[in-house]
């Protein structure tokens, strides 16, 4: 009698966990982490394509050393920030943009170059690279939303009722989310 007790209780706690949504939750953390994992690539695409730019570049305008140094001091220190799927807090998230906004920062002064060399402006290989790295920027635009759609999708869904219990229970913890730069809502002054 003891024993069927014990597998009645057993087989109750079974359809207990499987109807808490555990599976789909772990489903959907794993696509959170899957997406993470295509921001990151589209970034690294950028860090991929910045010493082909910059060697272009300097074939041209040799003497702006300050501007090559600052890129590529900027592409390093954003490749070394690494943020883990498991940890995607806010925090996290904001440092690993803070490092991307510096490197961005140091593309735009390296393309602002090519105002003052005309023959840099008509390059093939430079046309083709700054193509590339719109291109690029575009796609972590996109894998940045979509990143943002799937980490809300999570979140709800362990937010809501009964899996709110559940999900605490098993450890699983609310994503953070990218945003926009600080001061990204005032529009740049635009001088003729």
């Amino acid at each position: 009698m003891n024993k069927l007790k014990y597998i009645l209780i057993a087989i109750l706690g079974v359809f207990t966990l499987s109807s808490c949504g555990y599976n789909s939750m772990v489903n959907k953390q794993e696509a959170v982490s899957a997406q993470w994992a295509q921001v990151e690539n589209s970034y690294q695409r950028r860090a991929d394509l910045i010493p082909n730019l910059v060697s272009t570049v300097k074939g041209y305008a040799s003497h702006e050393q300050e501007t090559f140094t600052a890129v590529t001091e900027a592409r390093s220190k954003a490749t070394q920030v690494t943020v883990n799927p498991e940890d995607l807090t806010e925090e996290s998230i904001q440092q690993f943009q803070e490092a991307q906004g510096q490197l961005s920062s140091a593309l735009g002064k390296l393309l602002m170059i090519r105002e003052n060399y005309p023959e840099l402006k008509a390059n093939q290989n430079f046309l083709a690279l700054q193509d590339e790295l719109a291109g690029t920027e575009n796609r972590i635009a996109v894998e940045r939303n979509r990143f943002n759609e799937f980490a809300r999708d999570y979140n709800q869904y362990i937010r809501r009722f009964p899996h709110v219990i559940y999900a605490g229970w098993f450890g699983f913890k609310k994503k953070g989310y990218f945003e926009a730069d600080a001061g990204a809502q005032s529009a740049p002054v635009v001088e003729f």
